[in-house]
């Protein structure tokens, strides 16, 4: 199966040109997410991943997230994300037909289980790490949750190979799909890390949130790039994920072995560990 088409287009908000995502998923897909826009679990055939300013004040992205997709032309139940993060720096992983789209904003590290209840700015936050995999086979509701329990998990796993002290951002967000059975055909009822597709789409997560991390910590090491007014011309992309990258340890390439190799060894040339 082939990767999914991820777009990008741009638009005039708050002051500067903001970028979003669309993956056009169509007809056949079921999803998971835990996103404000198009959570919980059903038949879903778009999904919007949005940046947004720092300090988004809005207290409703639900509204704001479906005006964003009628801009699009999208119709139809779909899932919204939203981030503060730069979705230029989208990065990707392929491992055995299940692909992993991530972009990653690590401004407000935490765990979890963190003693003090979050600050009052934190608790309405864009999430900054937004994951969407993509997995090209039925799997059972039950087994769907367990896909979006295991890509968490790879998440975690990532950024602590990253060099992170935290399990995420305090607003992060998961987006699964799968696909519809067709007649006769049994949906395959696992999708822990050791199940087929589990293991796939946890290879695939980790790649693409630990090279997301590492790009992350470059970005915040040389500043964050200079809004522009527009959209013009160069911000719609028809496939961001096939468009051509120029050289540089910031370019990410394609699949998992390649990005895992890459992260490895940006990692071991020192990149300095961060603490949460």
């Amino acid at each position: 199966m082939r990767q999914p088409v991820v777009a990008r287009a741009g638009r005039w908000e708050d002051g500067a040109c903001r970028h979003l995502l669309v993956w056009r998923a169509g007809p056949g897909w079921r999803m998971v997410s835990s996103a404000v826009l198009g959570g919980g679990i059903g038949s879903r055939a778009w999904v919007l991943n949005a940046q947004v300013r720092p300090g988004y004040g809005r207290m409703d992205p639900d509204r704001h997230l479906a005006e964003l997709a009628r801009t699009q032309g999208l119709t139809g139940d779909g899932v919204g994300l939203m981030t503060a993060a730069q979705v230029d720096d989208v990065t990707w992983a392929e491992d055995e037909g299940v692909t992993a789209v991530v972009t990653t904003g690590i401004g407000a590290p935490t765990w979890a289980a963190h003693p003090l209840p979050p600050a009052p700015e934190d608790r309405y936050r864009p999430g900054t790490i937004n994951i969407l995999a993509v997995v090209p086979a039925p799997v059972s509701d039950a087994g769907l949750v367990n896909l979006l329990a295991t890509a968490t998990e790879a998440k975690v796993q990532a950024l602590l190979d990253a060099g992170y002290d935290c399990s995420g951002t305090p607003s992060d967000a998961v987006c699964v799909a799968v696909r519809d059975p067709a007649a006769g055909e049994r949906p395959d009822p696992f999708g822990g890390p050791r199940s087929l597709w589990g293991a796939r789409l946890a290879r695939a997560v980790h790649a693409a949130v630990r090279h997301g991390a590492a790009r992350d910590r470059d970005r915040r090491t040389r500043g964050e790039p200079a809004v522009h007014a527009g959209p013009v011309a160069d911000c719609a992309l028809t496939d961001v994920l096939a468009r051509a990258h120029g050289s540089g340890p910031s370019d990410p390439p394609h699949g998992t072995a390649a990005v895992a190799a890459a992260v490895a060894a940006d990692f071991a040339a020192g990149a300095d560990t961060v603490a949460g």
